[in-house]
């Protein structure tokens, strides 16, 4: 390509060290609110975290799912068999920090994205980087260059320092509209794979727990020293793999101090800190740092932050932190925007039960009955149905159904019919048929089953053959539109017809809950 040239001017840096001024109580209080820290649940939630049933860590850990994890963790997606390896994802970034100087920014940048991973259990061992930049339109101008210039160095430091490579990424220099220009931005993500096993997750788990901070040496712009910080990264991840270590997070934007009052949100276990932690430690920078909830019978490391309690409140000296209405003032500073505790009729729900006397058995009697899987355009759970069927004893056949032209339709329709011929049970899995468009779900499931052909295999497995269906999920509400649900044949939709409705909130919400089965006549 045709050579370029620039000059660049990295302009002089500002310091990053952050001013701690007031009491433990008004500095924690003030956390609670602040956009960096407040509570994302209600947006987070939004987003299915169990889907292919491969998820390790929930985005909220603990007993009341509250506490943010700090990495993503899925096992990988393995056809009919079952694994240990997972991947697992982190970010970092901090906008004020790469403002101020945008070549220490980025290397803390890698470094809080590294030491999650490393938080979470992961190791380095197979740990790569990928980049996300957007500078300000750089308009040739030497001192609006010196800013990616800086970043770039930065992120390179950091690399070199820690052995990384980073293997992709993207950037951008149009962050300018007018007069108003976007901060720095230099977003590392660190990926790896590792093993289920060694996955920490940051919410404490027990209370009369000693919690330690360990942390490397710092140099004067705020960067930990690279020698220190990966000797610290071998000592946690030993630590983890050796089973020593209960609960683990690094401090990110806000400090120790966010980290400390976030674990204990999961499970509502308090923490005694020590009074001689100076507060600058508390509430200034640390990334690099580890906060460790130790389990029983190992050994201290670094400092003693404090210990864990059965009350729900964080102590300091002769200040107190009640952690019901920090979490409150955490949960609420976002729920105008997105909202997740919504008021409800609390009144109790009838425990229904219904035992049957006499179970059916099927009329025709097979050792393996065979499932049927189809998959749609938009299906997105046909392997974790079909783990789930053969777990139970079943043998699931997965059909894929094509519509790329009329022939592709056609033959998948003889294709269906054939399958449905041979099969006992058909159990249609959830994702997003068509997109989910337009004006709802499961309308291409929906007119594939009404096809006269498949409409009358389905009605010869359910009236003759003894078969059954399931719908779960995209599946479900396709059972509903067809009338399968709660008729038990397909039927031509009325107004009257039952169908779906929303929710108190309007959307989804992906949370683990307890559920009661309550009747035994389903087979």
């Amino acid at each position: 390509g045709a050579e370029k040239h620039v000059k660049v001017h990295v302009s002089e840096p500002q310091s990053i060290a952050r001013t701690v001024e007031g009491g433990f109580a008004a500095n924690a209080e003030a956390l609670a609110t602040d956009l960096n820290v407040c509570s994302k649940r209600g947006l987070a939630e939004r987003f299915d975290a169990t889907i292919g049933a491969s998820t390790v860590l929930m985005p909220f850990g603990g007993k009341y799912q509250m506490t943010p994890a700090q990495i993503m963790a899925a096992k990988l997606p393995v056809e009919g068999k079952e694994t240990t390896t997972c991947s697992a994802m982190a970010y970092g970034y901090n906008p004020y920090i790469t403002e101020k100087d945008p070549f220490v920014g980025a290397y803390l940048a890698v470094i809080e994205s590294v030491s999650k991973l490393v938080a979470g259990g992961t190791g380095l061992e197979n740990a790569y980087l990928t980049f996300q930049e957007y500078f300000e339109r750089v308009n040739f101008e030497p001192t609006r260059w010196g800013k990616p210039m800086a970043a770039l160095l930065g992120a390179m430091k950091a690399q070199t320092d820690l052995g990384l490579a980073s293997i992709g990424g993207k950037d951008s220099m149009s962050g300018t509209f007018e007069n108003i220009d976007v901060p720095p931005t230099l977003v590392s993500f660190a990926v790896s794979v590792c093993n289920t096993k060694t996955i920490t997750s940051p919410e404490f788990k027990a209370a009369g727990s000693m919690v330690c901070l360990l942390e490397p040496t710092y140099l004067a712009d705020g960067r930990p020293d690279a020698t220190s910080l990966q000797e610290v990264y071998k000592t946690v991840s030993a630590l983890i793999a050796d089973g020593k270590v209960l609960a683990c997070a690094t401090p990110t934007y806000g400090g120790v101090a966010e980290a400390v009052l976030k674990m204990t949100l999961g499970n509502r276990i308090g923490l005694a800190v020590n009074g001689d932690v100076d507060m600058e430690t508390l509430f200034g920078y640390r990334y690099g740092a580890f906060v460790l909830e130790m389990a029983a019978g190992a050994e201290t490391v670094g400092t003693v932050l404090g210990t864990t309690t059965d009350a729900y409140v964080v102590t300091y000296g002769n200040e107190t932190v009640d952690m019901t209405a920090w979490q409150a003032a955490y949960e609420n500073k976002l729920e105008p925007v997105y909202a997740c505790n919504i008021d409800y009729d609390k009144a109790p729900i009838p425990a229904y039960t219904y035992a049957a006397k006499e179970r059916v058995a099927p009329a025709i009697k097979v050792a393996k009955p065979r499932v049927l899987i189809p998959v749609f355009p938009g299906t997105n759970c046909e392997y974790d149905t079909a783990k789930a069927f053969a777990r139970a004893g079943a043998e699931p056949e997965i059909l894929v159904v094509r519509n790329l032209s009329a022939a592709d339709v056609t033959a998948s329709v003889e294709a269906m019919v054939a399958a449905v011929k041979k099969s006992q049970i058909i159990a249609i899995p959830g994702g997003f048929s068509g997109g989910d468009e337009p004006d709802g779900s499961g309308k291409f499931i929906t007119a594939f089953f009404r096809n006269p052909a498949v409409k009358d295999a389905v009605h010869e497995l359910l009236n003759n053959g003894d078969g059954l269906m399931c719908g779960i999920c995209n599946g479900f509400q396709a059972l509903i539109k067809l009338g399968l649900v709660p008729y038990g044949k397909i039927v031509d939709g009325e107004e009257s017809a039952p169908t779906l409705t929303f929710n108190l909130i309007g959307r989804h919400q992906s949370r683990l809950v307890n559920t009661r089965v309550c009747s035994n006549k389903s087979p």
